[in-house]
């Protein structure tokens, strides 16, 4: 009976891994691990980012979001000031190189370079032809190896961005 029950086990396993999709979600979002949640502050207004065990995340005024074969998210739409955009994604290596939008007529895109414990390094971003780039410093990890707060400066102005992080046990 214990070797009837060994086959069906190791019959059963290669669907099981099938069925279990591993999403890069966290990463596009420059973590890494079992995060369960990270809450930032964006611009004044607080973003909560919620992720399944299996790397799938829930932001509010997301949808529409398109996977490539290996979990790595292409696409997207973004509810934004009461418009809807699509954001699209392009990745290397494992991380984001650059994301591209449409917003109130002008193309957006986003460029990112990493240090070297993979978090950003410096974010160009070219709306409508006008470029701006943002270089972080001074970062702050947790135990898990995720950034909690870092600098930049932006037209001037320095600012410090942070962020919690919630880990799945």
């Amino acid at each position: 009976m214990k070797k009837i029950l060994m086959l069906i086990a190791l019959m059963a396993m290669p669907f099981a891994m099938q069925a279990q999709t591993k999403f890069h979600d966290v990463e596009a979002n420059e973590a890494q691990g079992a995060v369960k949640k990270i809450t930032q502050a964006n611009m004044g207004r607080e973003q909560v980012t919620i992720f399944g065990q299996d790397g799938k995340m829930q932001r509010d005024g997301m949808t529409s979001i398109v996977y490539d074969a290996n979990g790595y998210i292409q696409s997207a739409k973004m509810s934004m000031q009461g418009n809807e955009t699509t954001i699209t994604f392009k990745w290397q290596n494992g991380k984001v190189v650059s994301q591209s939008m449409n917003m109130m007529g002008n193309d957006v895109t986003t460029t990112y370079t990493y240090n070297d414990k993979g978090a950003v390094d410096t974010q160009s971003m070219n709306f409508g032809g006008q470029q701006m780039e943002m270089k972080y410093t001074d970062y702050k990890y947790d135990a898990k190896g995720n950034w909690i707060s870092r600098k930049t400066s932006m037209m001037g102005r320095d600012m410090e961005q942070t962020r919690t992080i919630e880990y799945f046990e």
